[in-house]
């Protein structure tokens, strides 16, 4: 089969691989739609950040080079030994998280925690690729009612939604966003969804600002000036850098609160005024028990989380319709990868408008 492998930084090869047979316990699918997600881009433009390329995770087994692609959906077609609840032809969505099931955190149901935390695409084979076998674990199987270019959406929108739930928003409250890629948006859409009375939007690309005033947020390309006031009452840190962080908290209220989403390294705080202005900050790492919900949402309202997804691009042109492209500028959103060529049938590719 065709794959999308990192073997380094600025080396993806599109190249064909052995498809691995599930074992007990796992499942294969033919992969219909594969996000780029920002974590992938780190790694392709400057990594290893979170592949292993000298242990193997210790959950996969694996270690570089290895196939990119965390954000998948497709069709299953085979099944390991012990495997119930699914069938070759089921629809499906992948939730990522590896598990060791026995830690503490995995015992008291963190398991987006897990000591062993990690990744299918990033610390195990993932979805840039024809077929991808998985532990059974990690699937959800998907009603009619729910595409399989929505279920393409759901890894970041439970990025978003973990997100949210941990911000504690209360009825009326004012919410900010500073950093409008996909899972920003998606931020700005379930605060809204969660009783937010205001969600005010920031970023530096006029697409995106437009894209957030689609969804239902106010936007603007200075993020206290658009929150104006005294500050918002929760404020979202959606890019990952010190100049950022600083931006959320001055524009947080006096005993607000910043979630702090961004992946960098280390920041200062002005830890004199956190304490005097009684602000909080909440860190947020991807999702757990969100993907039921995500699938209610589709199937039973019509919650188009699609909407951000921008191009279509097949496999072979990862590289440069892809990773490069997304280096080069805002002009895209979000990008998704089909490695079946369409030969599962639903949304044609084409780009959105």
């Amino acid at each position: 089969m065709r794959a999308a492998v990192w073997h380094g930084a600025k080396d993806v090869r599109v190249e064909d691989v052995l498809v691995r047979e599930p074992g007990p316990g796992e499942v294969t699918i033919a992969v219909a739609y594969c996000g780029i997600c920002g974590s992938d881009l780190h790694e392709y433009a400057d990594g290893p950040h979170a592949i292993p390329v000298g242990e193997p995770h210790p959950e996969s087994g694996v270690r570089a080079p290895i196939v990119l692609g965390h954000e998948f959906c497709g069709t299953v077609t085979g099944l390991g030994e012990g495997v119930t609840g699914l069938a070759p032809g089921d629809r499906v969505a992948v939730e990522p998280h590896y598990r060791c099931g026995t830690c503490p955190r995995c015992l008291a149901g963190e398991y987006n925690i897990c000591r062993h935390f990690g990744f299918a695409g990033l610390m195990g084979h993932g979805g840039l690729a024809e077929r991808a076998t998985v532990p059974a674990y990690m699937l959800h199987r998907l009603p009619e009612a729910v595409p399989l270019e929505q279920a393409a959406v759901f890894e970041p929108a439970a990025v978003a939604l973990h997100a949210v739930r941990r911000a504690g928003i209360r009825e009326g409250d004012t919410v900010a966003v500073l950093g409008l890629g996909p899972i920003g948006l998606l931020v700005a859409r379930f605060a809204a969804r969660a009783g937010a009375g205001r969600v005010v939007a920031a970023d530096r690309s006029p697409a995106r600002l437009e894209l957030a005033r689609r969804l239902g947020a106010e936007a603007g390309d200075d993020l206290a000036e658009a929150v104006g006031g005294e500050g918002a009452d929760v404020v979202f840190e959606a890019v990952g850098s010190q100049d950022t962080l600083r931006a959320c908290l001055a524009a947080t209220r006096r005993g607000g609160r910043v979630v702090f989403l961004g992946l960098t390294g280390t920041v200062s705080l002005d830890a004199f005024a956190l304490v005097n202005n009684e602000q909080t900050i909440v860190t947020s790492v991807g999702y757990r028990d969100v993907y039921p919900e995500l699938i209610r949402m589709v199937a039973e309202e019509g919650e188009d989380l699609a909407a951000i997804v921008t191009a279509t691009i097949p496999l072979e042109d990862v590289v440069s319709d892809g990773f490069e492209a997304l280096l080069r500028g805002q002009e895209q959103v979000k990008v998704l990868v089909r490695p079946d060529g369409g030969a599962l049938g639903g949304w044609d590719g084409r780009r959105r408008p």
